[in-house]
């Protein structure tokens, strides 16, 4: 308490949004329910100090405020009621939670006075009103205050839980007296309790250095934990002064800017040739914030991605279950990843040797990058229709904005955007990576544009994630949110058809979208979706007018859909693999593509 305020009577609802005023939340995204009536009428009587947005699904409310995290750093707020309404929020929250993205879940509970009689929607056969053991995997901490007494200490711990550390998603469970039900309190402007990064220890950082710089073929893997930890700025710093090139996670894309000299593009199974290559051959690896998930790593096979060892590896990160989890660290440092950076740049500068080259290692990645580029860049060329991936990959980068927001949602379109979309920077591209939620952007660019509301959001999305959650169209009529949804139209769930493919000879069952009578392949009319719902769209008919339309949506500053038929039978080229044991992994065929065209590396 900070001592300038008295207590005085509030029920645990009104302190709840008290306390999320205080901490100036915008926003609180949510839909209805009994169980939540008590909260929502608290947000009825602060509607001028944080705005209430009601969705058409809770898993909509949940990756709107997991995109507003991941756009703005801020976290929001959500509501949901008991029952059913919280359990459609476990998806949106299990997709924040393997993000490392932040917001606080309310979720409403059945009275005290009911616990252990089986009300209406109750959860907990075996532990009354046990809604916290159905999130417990997938948030940081669930608080449950039983009385309204408990409330003030319950919303402060879980607000500051939500960024110490590791950011993650928090749950509070209130039963509905507790919000209606009164208490002292003493309101307090008294910032949150944050823990202040710090470097790693010193002396293992100093010699970490030291090994970094002694390498003839070192590079930086720069994982998500960068970009949270606000140390983007510095990693291009250190880099640029040591000349060390950067590959980033997929989740990390934005780290350093696609288009430096430096960057050389994503890991994995679909990233970049030259990060690959690098990655693989590297003699030392510093890797920030960054976890070795099995996408970013071709599933942890040795020699795809990674080889460690013979590669020594540095490995910094403010989780300390990250550090060796996946590869042997020769130096694992816990600590921040800016202020660690920070003490780098600084130790570097009096070390650098005027005799130390790793031109011939730059040379080579160069190489392999500019060989990269223009074998995608020869494919982007066609105008066949349904499109190829990559031309519709370069209409995006022409017609985006490079000041705007894109959210990919789940899906072989992904695979696309991780591979071929140029990020500029921290938060240009968001999505739905460690748990990867369908619908994700197609409800999160809502909260991604109330993030950031000057800049341009579009979703790329494909047709089987925008059926997910297409009601997300009503939401941003009804609060006129401009966002654009590009649905990339393949007929089908076309990455888990690839896999049919790939592993099991061609067997495809309940993965293409079909007529089963007929086999005809089949679509909704997705423009005409879009209109019912009040949202103007366009269908693109043939190659040359999909820059064009995508530009149009943008320009029209109001919810509009471009629907893009894409050719579903091409598929990204491999540079990594990925493994589904036992079946067998997929090689990578980049350089038998090359070959064929009588191009070696």
């Amino acid at each position: 308490m900070d001592g300038s305020s008295k207590a005085a009577l509030m029920n645990g609802a009104d302190i709840i949004v008290d306390h999320l005023v205080r901490r100036k939340v915008p926003y609180l995204f949510g839909l209805c329910g009994h169980g939540i009536t008590g909260f929502m009428d608290a947000a009825f009587k602060a509607q001028n100090r944080i705005r209430t947005v009601s969705t058409h699904h809770e898993q909509t409310a949940g990756h709107m405020a997991d995109a507003y995290y991941k756009v703005r750093g801020e976290p929001v707020a959500t509501f949901t009621s008991c029952g059913p309404g919280s359990a459609n929020m476990v998806v949106a929250l299990a997709a924040a939670m393997m993000d490392s993205s932040a917001f606080l879940a309310i979720t409403g509970n059945v009275p005290t006075q009911q616990f252990n009689r089986g009300p209406f929607q109750e959860t907990g056969r075996h532990f009354q009103g046990d809604f916290p053991s159905v999130v417990r995997p997938y948030v940081k901490r669930s608080y449950q205050p039983t009385r309204a007494d408990m409330v003030p200490l319950a919303i402060t711990q879980a607000w500051d839980q939500l960024t110490a550390g590791r950011p993650g998603p928090v749950n509070l469970d209130v039963p509905l007296n507790v919000f209606v039900e009164e208490t002292a309190y003493a309101p307090s402007d008294a910032p949150s309790r944050m823990i202040n990064g710090a470097p790693g220890n010193p002396a293992e950082l100093s010699a970490a250095l030291d090994l970094l710089l002694g390498a003839k073929q070192p590079v930086i893997i720069a994982g998500q934990g960068v970009i949270i930890g606000h140390a983007c700025d510095t990693l291009l710093a250190f880099a640029e002064l040591t000349g060390i090139p950067v590959v980033t996670s997929p989740n990390g894309k934005g780290a350093i800017p696609d288009r430096h000299a430096l960057a050389f593009g994503a890991t994995g199974r679909n990233g970049a040739y030259a990060a690959n290559d690098a990655t693989r051959n590297a003699d030392v690896i510093l890797a920030i914030g960054f976890s070795f998930d099995d996408r970013a790593t071709s599933a942890w096979l040795d020699g795809y991605t990674l080889s460690i060892p013979p590669s020594r590896l540095i490995q910094i990160d403010i989780d300390p279950s990250e550090i060796g989890r996946n590869y042997p660290a020769e130096y694992g440092i816990l600590g921040d990843a800016k202020a660690s950076l920070e003490f780098l740049t600084e130790a570097a500068r009096p070390r650098l040797n005027a005799g130390r080259s790793i031109a011939p290692w730059i040379e080579r990645l160069d190489r392999g990058r500019t060989v990269w580029r223009e074998y995608q860049d020869g494919l982007a060329q066609s105008d066949q229709m349904p499109l190829r991936p990559e031309r519709l990959m370069r209409a995006l980068s022409r017609a985006i904005p490079e000041n705007a927001v894109v959210a990919s949602d789940v899906g072989v379109h992904h695979n696309w955007i991780i591979q071929l979309m140029d990020t500029l920077r921290p938060r240009h591209l968001i999505h739905s990576w460690g748990f990867a939620a369908m619908g994700f952007a197609t409800s999160g660019i809502l909260g991604a544009k109330l993030a950031a509301p000057d800049r341009p959001c579009v979703a790329v999305v494909g047709d089987g994630s925008f059926l997910m959650t297409p009601h997300a169209l009503a939401t941003a009529v009804e609060y006129d949110i401009p966002v654009v949804w590009v649905v990339w139209n393949n007929n089908g769930f076309c990455s888990i058809r690839d896999i049919q493919h790939g592993m099991f000879g061609g067997r495809e069952l309940a993965t293409a979208f079909e007529v089963q009578r007929s086999g005809e392949l089949y679509s909704p009319d997705f423009a005409m979706m879009a209109k019912s719902y009040g949202v103007p769209s366009h269908r693109v008919t043939h190659a040359g007018e999909v820059e064009d339309a995508i530009q149009t949506a943008i320009k029209a500053n109001c919810p509009y859909l471009v629907e893009v038929p894409v050719d579903r039978d091409i598929r990204p080229i491999g540079t990594g693999s990925w493994d589904l044991p036992p079946l067998p992994n997929p090689e990578p065929n980049f350089l038998k593509a090359l070959a064929a065209r009588g191009i070696n590396l």
